[in-house]
């Protein structure tokens, strides 16, 4: 048989997908796909699952299996999944990695050790043990740590991780990080930061997409940045990531990170807030604020079906 080429179809737009609750707090499947419904209906390539727009350090792991499993069911070949499966303990992101894969998960993500060993070997090692755990391909997840190319390219000396989600801003390290990597292995990488989306597929040969939160919000205009920067369309593009950019900075203003899914309910989408230790907002504040999101006049109350 022939062996599956992890990079088909997967460049694009990904949403860091929200964690949905019901009303009691639990894992909220039916919202889970109504996120994934209103991603694919503009234009999304996929979804990135219990990452750090997911609250995964709020969630048991088998919440995180749960929507694993709920993005699974909903996904119905659309798109491409990547499940974050970093943990303080690296047992529970094998258990995690496993999993992912048996339910049919496309390809598996970790963020470094948040605890204790906090270094660049803990990292190699965390990412060595998840990475041979299945035979999914893995993506690094480098948030707000320096990229230093000589010392990273080690990272990707385990054949199943092929790829990296770089949330930070360093470009230039990222493209000396890719252009050492092309010499010998074929990966992909995707832009973290939705405020420069844009910037980051202007270099060309590096990212082939992004992974952001506000995907979920304006799914549009980062399917759009991705289609039209592929196209060489940058004075076009430049128009959709000034409009997103302004909900980003509306979005990103407080630390309550319960305002973000606010954006949510806005659009038509309950996603409930954030897990403590972030506060729900009060029915008062969550007016105060959907004002001002309408009176950027970008998205529609109710825009999702």
């Amino acid at each position: 048989m022939k062996k599956k080429n992890s990079f088909n179809g997967m460049s694009g737009a990904y949403a860091a997908l929200f964690t949905p609750y019901d009303a009691k707090g639990r894992v909220d499947a039916d919202t889970v796909a109504r996120i994934m419904d209103y991603g694919y209906a503009n234009g999304l390539r996929g979804f990135y699952l219990t990452g750090t727009t997911g609250e995964w350090w709020l969630l048991s792991t088998e919440e995180r299996k749960a929507v694993y499993q709920a993005a699974a069911k909903a996904n119905r070949g659309r798109g491409k999944l990547i499940a974050h499966v970093g943990a303080n303990c690296t047992d529970d992101s094998v258990e995690l990695a496993r999993y992912a894969a048996d339910i049919g998960i496309d390809w598996v993500s970790s963020i470094t050790p948040q605890l204790y060993r906090n270094s660049f070997d803990a990292a190699l090692y965390h990412y060595r043990t998840i990475a041979a755990a299945t035979d999914l391909p893995f993506m690094v997840y480098s948030m707000g740590s320096a990229l230093v190319p000589e010392r990273d390219i080690r990272l990707f000396d385990n054949p199943n991780v092929k790829g990296m989600k770089y949330t930070g801003r360093d470009y230039y390290a990222a493209q000396c990080l890719k252009r050492k990597l092309d010499e010998t292995k074929e990966t992909i990488w995707f832009a973290g930061c939705d405020e420069q989306l844009l910037c980051g597929l202007a270099l060309g040969n590096v990212f082939s997409g992004g992974i952001g939160t506000t995907y979920n919000i304006i799914p549009k205009h980062f399917a759009k940045i991705c289609e039209l920067a592929e196209k060489g369309r940058f004075r076009e593009a430049a128009k959709w990531q000034d409009e997103a950019n302004r909900v980003v900075e509306l979005m990103i203003e407080s630390d309550n990170w319960s305002y973000r899914k606010a954006m949510m309910k806005f659009i038509g989408i309950d996603c409930g807030p954030f897990r403590k230790p972030f506060e729900p907002l009060t029915p008062a504040q969550y007016r105060a604020y959907a004002k001002r999101f309408a009176a950027l006049g970008i998205v529609k109350e109710g825009a999702a079906p």
